[in-house]
């Protein structure tokens, strides 16, 4: 039989108007479990064995600021056997392994220096997802960092027992999350330049849209050309495809989405 408590919890999730609001259901119902710090990340521009500019990627934290400093900004993520293990698999698994892998010597220099400095900040269990893919640049993961005192027992205890729950939780906030507008300081739209990218993208050329909008067509260009700059684009070709991407065109704002629920 399915279990139906969580539902209710995944409906709100599913409902979610902003990427906020998702990250904390879903991370409250993680806390519960025993899993206060969680780590995540997603980006649609993979390119190799890099995530592409830190600027287009979303990352989210409970952690305190000086660990997010250093885990995505000083990229020690990247240096962690789980985020190897995440690049080329997609589904849900424990920390056990890397114990395991750890303990027999099995990990490089670098893995093994990334799970020394874990340890010894009480990092040492938890749960990684690394989440299925449909767009071939696209990578996204959570990790689940056990509250200091949680053993590897406990936790491999939680996976057998709420394994399922656990997954569909996490797999119903990224669904969530990558539908929703991915706003940040570094990659910001006005509202015309939203409205003149919108424009462009339904065919419009430059005398149609200064039309519409109500302005000069210098003033589209100027629009235009903001546009690109705030996505780090060279062609408005480009701006458009990139602010698609990232649902910073197209969309409706949260109280407007709000109000039609």
């Amino acid at each position: 039989m399915p279990d139906t408590t969580i539902l209710p919890l995944l409906n709100r999730i599913a409902a979610s108007a902003r990427i906020d609001d998702a990250w904390d259901l879903a991370t409250g119902y993680f806390s519960g479990l025993g899993f206060g710090r969680v780590n995540y990340g997603f980006t649609r521009f993979m390119h190799q064995k890099t995530i592409g500019d830190p600027d287009d990627a979303l990352f989210l934290s409970t952690c305190d600021a000086d660990y997010v400093r250093r885990y995505f900004q000083g990229g020690f993520y990247a240096k962690t056997p789980l985020f190897r293990w995440a690049e080329t698999n997609a589904g849900i698994c424990t920390w056990s392994w890397v114990a395991e892998a750890y303990a027999a010597g099995r990990l490089s220099p670098q893995e093994a220096e990334a799970v020394r400095q874990n340890i010894a900040m009480g990092i040492v269990a938890g749960i990684t997802v690394s989440f299925p893919e449909v767009l071939s640049r696209s990578k996204g993961a959570i990790g689940l960092i056990a509250d200091p005192g949680v053993s590897l027992g406990y936790v491999e205890a939680i996976f057998a027992e709420r394994r399922e729950e656990i997954l569909a939780v996490a797999n119903m906030m990224h669904l969530t999350i990558v539908h929703l507008p991915q706003l940040s300081r570094h990659r910001a739209l006005s509202p015309r330049q939203r409205e003149a990218l919108e424009w462009v993208a339904d065919g419009k050329t430059t005398q149609d849209v200064a039309l519409l909008m109500g302005v000069s067509p210098a003033m589209v260009e100027k629009h235009l050309r903001l546009a690109r700059e705030a996505l780090a684009v060279e062609t408005t070709a480009q701006a458009v495809a990139k602010g698609a991407l990232l649902n910073m065109i197209f969309q409706r704002a949260p109280e407007t989405a709000r109000a039609a629920r």
